[in-house]
């Protein structure tokens, strides 16, 4: 990853933009072949803030801290001034980093609560299973929310988020960033203009890419479904998210297949061991290998909280590796997820969609193909193509996306800080309408996911009831 760091400074100089104070969305595109600019406008619903945006952030690690860094970058926008993480290292740096005083900074989200409201909002970025309780205690006093997906592993506590929301008329918003990706959003565009006449059927594919699953779904925090929640929540509850709201109707059943087939005891080569760093016999071979991905690669390896002196982070990564899940064979694990998953969704207006989730890739990102009653579209986040029937022509789609460190090439199409900037508007507004995925609009994917999940266990085809 290259060192130079795409600050707001640096993007408006390679745009030779140097308008004072002007927001310029942190993602954009390029020009297609026949030199049409896509480069998304600025929302000419934003204002120019009094104030920033207060924020406490609540779970310091690599969520938190993506969505955090935005005010280091626009400090006139958001203003972090406090956090919640058990984690004494990961508390500290991040209390450095946003100058946040000693008195502001907490072991627990609960601690957090126990004081008087003193921030406009929080960033609920803390484990799946523990975005429940303090996404209830901040709408109870007031705060505004941005919450990490999925809303909550519980139905019951997604409808319970809602109803309180409602009652509370407070802003949430969820993070759905793909809505926010200018790949999506142009995408949605076309579909809904007719551009391909009427939606027909839709295909939608998400290749997780064959590391990450090992690293995420079956060494690291999402391994056991039971523990978090089920893989089609955690990961893909963005993708029937997407497919939702570019199709701009509700859906109406849905059927789901999937299994886990390959992380199992009973799939380990012989001559492997507990740990990558046992002696493992085929440890030089193995694509999976601990060793490889986190020494010798350092790949994923905000996921350690390293020492900042960079001539001891390998024996530091090591250590991580005897200790820890992330050293562990990923043939040992008590990883239960699927690592392959199939939907079958029908929608209103008798529009049909697939969604495939699958581990075994050697790239992640999306892909996507749509079919018109007049024209045909297909795309895999770095560019689409739009072919028109009636006229026998086709045309390129071409993005470009400048991520956020430490998510480059995670897939989000520069999103996540397009959604902050949506959610510091709303918040300083208290106008909802300036969001795409509030509370309101996310919930359906939720239910598909818990639909599709029950239809994978109990063989059914599933009623979406909102």
């Amino acid at each position: 990853m290259s060192s130079y760091r795409w600050s707001r400074r640096n993007i408006l100089k390679a745009l030779g933009i140097t308008v004072g104070g002007t927001f310029f969305p942190f993602s954009l595109w390029g020009k297609n072949e026949t030199g049409e600019p896509l480069i998304l406008p600025n929302d000419k619903r934003h204002k120019t803030l009094a104030r920033p945006v207060t924020a406490i952030t609540l779970g310091a690690g690599a969520r938190g801290n993506v969505y955090g860094d935005y005010g280091l970058e626009f400090p006139d926008q958001l203003d972090i001034v406090g956090v919640a993480e058990p984690i004494p290292l990961r508390n500290e740096r991040y209390a450095r980093k946003h100058k946040i005083s000693n008195d502001k900074r907490f072991k627990t989200w609960e601690d957090v609560f126990k004081q008087p409201k003193f921030a406009d909002a929080v960033i609920i970025s803390t484990p799946d299973q523990l975005h429940y309780g303090p996404c209830m205690a901040a709408l109870k006093m007031g705060y505004d929310i941005l919450l990490e997906k999925p809303i909550s592993p519980s139905e019951q506590e997604c409808r319970d988020i809602l109803e309180l929301a409602h009652k509370t008329n407070r802003i949430v918003a969820v993070c759905h960033v793909l809505r926010y990706a200018p790949y999506f959003v142009k995408l949605r565009d076309l579909m809904q203009s007719g551009a391909i006449g009427d939606i027909v059927s839709l295909q939608h594919f998400e290749p997780i890419e064959h590391t990450h699953m090992a690293h995420s779904y079956v060494r690291g925090n999402w391994h056991n479904s039971k523990q978090t929640t089920p893989i089609i929540l955690a990961k893909s509850c963005h993708d029937l998210d997407i497919i939702k709201w570019m199709l701009g109707t509700d859906s109406k059943r849905i059927q789901a297949f999937g299994s886990l087939k390959w992380f199992k005891k009973s799939n380990a080569p012989e001559g492997s061991t507990e740990r990558c760093t046992d002696g493992c016999a085929v440890e030089g071979s193995c694509p999976y290998s601990a060793l490889k991905i986190y020494h010798r690669k350092r790949h994923r390896t905000y996921v350690f909280d390293l020492p900042e002196d960079k001539s001891k982070q390998g024996d530091a990564i090591l250590d991580y590796l005897r200790t820890t899940d992330y050293g562990r064979c990923v043939y040992r694990m008590d990883n239960d997820q699927c690592d392959h998953y199939t939907t079958n969704i029908l929608f209103d207006k008798e529009v049909t969609a697939t969604f495939n989730m699958e581990a075994f890739t050697p790239w992640g990102g999306r892909r996507t193909r749509v079919m018109g009653s007049q024209g045909y579209i297909e795309g895999d986040m770095d560019q689409f193509t739009v072919w028109d029937f009636r006229t026998d022509k086709s045309k390129k789609y071409e993005s470009k996306v400048l991520d956020v460190e430490n998510y480059k090439n995670e897939g989000h199409g520069g999103g996540d800080w397009r959604l902050v900037a949506d959610w510091i508007q709303a918040v300083s507004q208290q106008n909802a309408s300036l969001l795409t995925s509030t509370i309101d609009a996310s919930i359906e994917s939720h239910i598909m996911c818990f639909m599709a999940e029950e239809s994978r266990f109990n063989n059914r085809v599933m009623e979406i009831k909102m």
